[in-house]
């Protein structure tokens, strides 16, 4: 990082987190109920772009979302829960881990449905690339997902080379 970035100040992940919630329609799903994943899909970018935005304090757009699973169905009426927290940080990249929870209401039965991992880029005022704030690694936990974010993230620009 050169001296015009260190003034940038370190972050931990607590810090961007974002949880969003959001009921489910019949404008959501197809006939019998099921609400599409390109919905779901549209949530966890969004709330993705929040932890982004949050970090960088800047623009930040979508480059990846990769190891998205749709585990269990969601249903109309369900409220979804989406959680979305930055694993890891690279020069102008975040990896943030969205979770996403349907939840029952009438019964309270809350069900993990879904998991992703997406790659945000930081942009500055002209539409470049630009530094992000370092994750202050505060707990094992923290620790443990930089460390797995690194190792999904240098994946991923493998694959881009090829």
């Amino acid at each position: 990082m050169s001296s015009e970035d260190s003034h940038i100040k370190e972050k931990s992940p607590s810090e961007s987190h974002a949880e969003v919630i959001v009921r489910m329609f019949p404008s959501d799903a197809n006939p019998a109920g099921n609400v599409f994943g390109g919905e779901i899909l549209k949530h966890i970018d969004m709330v993705a772009g929040i932890v982004a935005q949050r970090h960088s304090q800047s623009n930040a757009v979508t480059v990846s979302m990769d190891s998205v699973n749709f585990l269990k169905p969601v249903f109309v009426g369900n409220v979804l829960t989406l959680n979305a927290r930055i694993n890891y940080v690279h020069k102008s990249s975040m990896e943030i881990e969205v979770k996403a929870e349907a939840e029952d209401i009438v019964t309270g039965i809350r069900t993990v449905t879904g998991t992703a991992f997406v790659t945000f880029v930081a942009l500055d005022k002209n539409g470049k690339p630009m530094p992000v704030p370092k994750l202050s690694l505060k707990t094992d936990d923290d620790r443990t997902k930089f460390e797995e974010g690194k190792i999904r993230m240098d994946n991923r620009l493998k694959n881009r080379r090829k």
